[in-house]
């Protein structure tokens, strides 16, 4: 049995922790470039042994500056399908429509608290850092399967963000307290958007068979597979940004271990948390019994 959100008591909990970009960016709430920004379960930086302990900071602020860019991305394509999904039905439950609207509309904010986030990164490190993209074109494929395949994957990445926080971020104090800010205000709104996108997977589930249901796990999965594809390139982009911002070229043996650290990292990062996160879970077994073995028969390949 599914949690019993409602779309009243997740547009009143968004209204109370409602926060501006202004008040947690910018002026002198700056980066810290001496500290690191991620976690190491995120990171996964020390098993890279042939990195100093500097270097190894860099590539950890490299990968969080992935990381808010490629949630900025990721953004891209939850926003209009938020949108699509409160369109047809804007005249029927009040508090429904409210909420999405919200939803929607801390979406965009968050895309541009992680361009200002960007801005911000750039001007400090000193090295530019590429990130997969661009964002309409990773929208466009995305929004091209199944809505409910969709659907999951918002869920997933919204479930991940909070494992991501609860888990990892919170009490690890050896982390820039800024970028800390920044996932802890993104995380406080993504819970709320997390009850929503359970309610929209039972609406767009309930009229379909079993069938009908598990194609829409499919396509999650595809989308999955798309993801898994955009990290494998986001690696290699990672390594490039790592060897200019230190001026250090690695050997090709250290090139190879650093792309094997990284991908596993990058892959249980954004795939694997979600993939094992109980809500996510709770939400297959709730679909079909079935959604929930196929996934969790994956999901060890992204851990």
């Amino acid at each position: 049995m599914l949690d019993r959100y409602t779309y009243q008591g997740a547009l009143a909990a968004s209204e109370v922790i409602h926060w501006r970009i202004e008040d947690i960016i910018g002026g002198e709430k700056r980066l810290d470039f001496t500290k690191p920004f991620m976690p190491e379960a995120l990171a996964q930086t020390e098993p890279l042994a042939f990195l100093t302990k500097d270097e190894k900071r860099i590539l950890n602020q490299i990968r969080g500056n992935a990381y808010l860019c490629i949630f900025g991305l990721v953004e891209e394509f939850i926003l209009p399908f938020v949108l699509d999904h409160a369109r047809p039905q804007l005249y029927g439950d009040d508090y429904r429509v409210r909420a999405l609207l919200q939803f929607a509309g801390e979406e965009a904010k968050h895309i541009q608290l992680f361009k200002r986030f960007r801005q911000e990164f750039e001007d400090g490190f000193g090295t530019e850092c590429e990130v997969i993209g661009p964002p309409d074109a990773v929208a466009a494929a995305i929004l091209a399967h199944d809505p409910l395949g969709v659907a999951i994957t918002t869920l997933h990445i919204e479930w991940m963000v909070q494992g991501h926080y609860i888990d990892s971020v919170k009490d690890d104090q050896e982390l820039d307290a800024q970028f800390k800010s920044l996932l802890k205000h993104h995380w406080i709104e993504e819970v709320q958007h997390a009850k929503l996108d359970t309610l929209m997977i039972e609406g767009l589930a309930a009229n379909r068979s079993e069938e009908e249901r598990m194609r829409g796990v499919d396509e999650y999965l595809e989308i999955g597979g798309f993801i898994d594809g955009a990290l494998k390139q986001q690696v290699e982009f990672d390594l490039s940004s790592f060897e200019r911002a230190t001026g250090r070229t690695l050997t090709e043996s250290e090139r190879e271990e650093f792309r094997r650290v990284q991908l596993r990292a990058n892959r249980w990062t954004y795939l694997g948390t979600g993939m094992t996160h109980q809500k996510v879970l709770d939400t297959l077994e709730w679909l079909t019994p079935k959604a929930r073995q196929k996934v969790e028969s994956i999901s060890p390949a992204f851990c």
